[in-house]
């Protein structure tokens, strides 16, 4: 797991979750690679790692990559990092997602907006800001009543990644039961949301590489 990826984990639980409570906590793509999101959440969580594979961290193998073997309404928190750009049909695991979440039930996903190419086993996908209001949107279209609650596309930290970061509700009734933002304590950010503020917050264009380019050369276009 990289640094920047750890660090908003982090900031979702400090935000999101009571470190008093003991929540059932599914983590998707939970096999420990330099660091897990385990550590980070509640003491007292019930804290599952599920993973298409089997590894460190792992407490249950997927034999269908499209389904959870939890009950509906059950988990009160979803993660996944660095994971739904290995996932071909992501959209299915984000209903799966809502399925097995109970109404107040969140649902935070990590996915890259830029970065290299690295196959586990495949490498499909980057979450560009209009990710997490057509993940919404597609949730909807399915019987769902989902809310965006925020998102957001972070500057680099000690690596080449930007992750995009998004906090979901399954429930749009429950959105005022969740009222604090990590927007609110990141720092720097760019092209963010935010439930009930329209428009962008903090609008940029160009990547993270693509604005240093531009420095770099003087040129609109960078090297276009």
């Amino acid at each position: 797991m990289h640094p920047s990826a750890f660090d908003h984990g982090r900031l979702f639980f400090d935000t999101y979750l009571d470190p008093q409570a003991a929540p059932t906590v599914l983590d998707i793509g939970a096999q420990d690679v330099n660091g897990s999101l385990r550590s980070l959440a509640p003491a007292a969580s019930r804290y599952i790692g599920v993973d298409f594979a089997p590894g460190r961290g792992v407490d249950v193998v997927l034999d269908d990559p499209y389904h959870l073997p939890f009950a509906d309404g059950s988990i009160d928190a979803v993660v996944s990092s660095s994971c739904f750009e290995h996932i071909e049909l992501f959209w299915l695991s984000f209903n799966e997602v809502l399925r097995v979440l109970k109404p107040e039930g969140l649902f935070y996903l990590n996915a890259p907006s830029n970065g290299d190419f690295h196959r586990y086993p495949v490498d499909c996908w980057r979450f560009y800001p209009d990710a997490g209001g057509a993940l919404v949107r597609w949730g909807v279209r399915s019987g769902y009543r989902p809310a965006l609650l925020e998102s957001f596309t972070a500057y680099q930290q000690l690596d080449v990644w930007s992750d995009f970061v998004a906090v979901f509700v399954k429930d749009e009734a429950c959105v005022e039961r969740h009222p604090a933002r990590m927007l609110d304590r990141v720092g720097r950010y760019m092209n963010g949301r935010r439930h009930g503020v329209q428009g962008i917050l903090c609008p940029q264009d160009h990547t993270e590489e693509g604005a240093r380019l531009r420095r770099l050369t003087g040129h609109p276009q960078g090297l276009g």
